[in-house]
Order: C-alpha cells, then sequence, then structure tokens
C-alpha cells in the first residue's frame, strides 16, 4: 500500500513524500538540502527512489532547498507553466533539470499519474496536486489556499488522503503582533485557510470519501496543533467517528514522525 511522509509543514518549510513500491515524488523542497536530505533519510527514503520533485509555487516556504538539491539527486523538477518560468529565470532549476509541466492532465510520473489544480494564493501559478498511485490511490496536496474555491474542492473530493490547509486560528491572528497589511493577507482570499474553513472542507471531503486527512501548513506564531485539531473535530465529531470513519493527523513544523498508509 503507498506512504505517505510529511517531511516538513508550515510557514518555515514545506515537504512530502509519497511512495509506492520502490518509487516516490518529492513534493516541495521548502527547507535547506541538508535538513530534506536529514529527514528523508531518517525515514528510510533513499535519493534514488525519488521519481520526481513536485512545486506547488515558487514561494521561499515551498523551493528554500531545490536548487542544492537538484545536484544531489537525479529527480526532474514538475510545476505549473508559470512557476516553472519563475523557477527557470531565477536560476532554481537548470534547463537539464527541467521535468514538464504540470495541468489539469494527467502526467505520467515513476508510475504516478499526477494533475494540478489551480489555487488562489498569491504567487503566480500556485497549485495543489493530485497523484494516483500505482496502486489506483488517490492522494492531493491542498495547502496555500486562501479560499477554497470549487475548482479545488471538485479536484480533491474522493482522494483517499488529503494534506489540507489549516494555517491560523482567526483569533490568534488578530490579537497578533503582526501589522495590519499582514493580517490582511494571511485572511485573505488569496492568503490561507483558517482553522474553520478547514474544518468545512475535512467535512465535504469526509463526504466524499476520504478516509485520512492531514492537517497541515500551521502557522506558528497564529495557530497551533491543538487549535487546528480542536477546530476540525467540532465540526466532524456532529456526524463522524474519529478512528472509524476517518484518521485524523496534524502536521507540526518537522512534519509527521509517523508513516500514514493509505
Amino acid at each position: 500500500m503507498p506512504k505517505f511522509h510529511s517531511l516538513f509543514s508550515g510557514s518555515k518549510g514545506n515537504a512530502s513524500v509519497i511512495r509506492s513500491g520502490g518509487n516516490a515524488l518529492l513534493i516541495d523542497a521548502g527547507m535547506t538540502c541538508k535538513q530534506l536530505l536529514l529527514a528523508m533519510n531518517s525515514r528510510d527514503i533513499e535519493l534514488c527512489s525519488i521519481s520526481g520533485i513536485l512545486i506547488t509555487h515558487t514561494h521561499s516556504d515551498h523551493i528554500k532547498g531545490l536548487r542544492v538539491l537538484c545536484k544531489k539527486i537525479s529527480a526532474k523538477v514538475y510545476a505549473t507553466e508559470q512557476s516553472m518560468s519563475t523557477l527557470l529565470r531565477d536560476r532554481h532549476i537548470t534547463e537539464d533539470q527541467f521535468g514538464g509541466v504540470l495541468s489539469e492532465n494527467t502526467e505520467d510520473i515513476g508510475g504516478f499519474g499526477v494533475k494540478a489544480f489551480p489555487t488562489e494564493h498569491d504567487s503566480e501559478g500556485s497549485c495543489g496536486f493530485c497523484i494516483e498511485t500505482p496502486d489506483d490511490r488517490i492522494c492531493s496536496i491542498c495547502t496555500d489556499l486562501g479560499t477554497v474555491t470549487d475548482t479545488v474542492h471538485n479536484a480533491v473530493k474522493g482522494s483517499d488522503l488529503v494534506l489540507l490547509e489549516s494555517n491560523y486560528d482567526p483569533n490568534m491572528l488578530r490579537c497578533g503582533c503582526y501589522p495590519d497589511y499582514l493580517k490582511k493577507r494571511i485572511s485573505g482570499n488569496e492568503g490561507h485557510l483558517s482553522n474553520r474553513d478547514s474544518a468545512e472542507e475535512a467535512e465535504r471531503l469526509i463526504e466524499s470519501g476520504t478516509t485520512r486527512l492531514i492537517l497541515g501548513h500551521l502557522s506558528e506564531e497564529n495557530n497551533t496543533p491543538y487549535l487546528a485539531k480542536r477546530a476540525a473535530l467540532e465540526r466532524l465529531d456532529m456526524n463522524y467517528i474519529c478512528g472509524s470513519d476517518y484518521l485524523l493527523y496534524v502536521a507540526g513544523r518537522e512534519g509527521l514522525k509517523e508513516t500514514v498508509i493509505f
């Protein structure tokens, strides 16, 4: 069965790995190369198993280690057309490291079927991914949303596992030390998803058949794992039983120590 590893998650850096059989995909490279290599090694993920590197968007917390990492492994890089243009222009990758442009059409990468869906985040070409494994399971990466559009929901509904953004607690953000412009950016439709909105989408996903939910991309300044999990459970407990109808995880700054099998 396929395995999902959250290596890092949050405002400081993001990276995940999906494995099936002997192949794997790395999604985002938002920590230093050294940190990424250590995290993969601690989870027994061999570099030679990485068939491709998928980039959701070009903010630093998703590509920080990409340039150096690409010198260590032979895997090619994949992103949307706009993100790829930025990666090449700013020399995060070379032409030789270009793997392909991702869109709503399914692309085969190392035996995984990968398609991208657009998100409203304030980075040109920002996207999430739906990934079908060789054993016909579906995993979706759904962070940096700002808002859950119909396009986003329709793309990820029915996924077996979803990494879903739960970035901030509205009260913590409102009362926190951030300047007003940054608070507006985070809570706006091109920013990040609140715990409350994440919980609403989590309920819709479980209704569609999702059985593994990982709350991720938590803000260190404006959220806590406890608050993110509580918001989700308060919403879900009305109709579903955690541990029976679904499994819920919360990824911290250093991801999840456990492997999620789906």
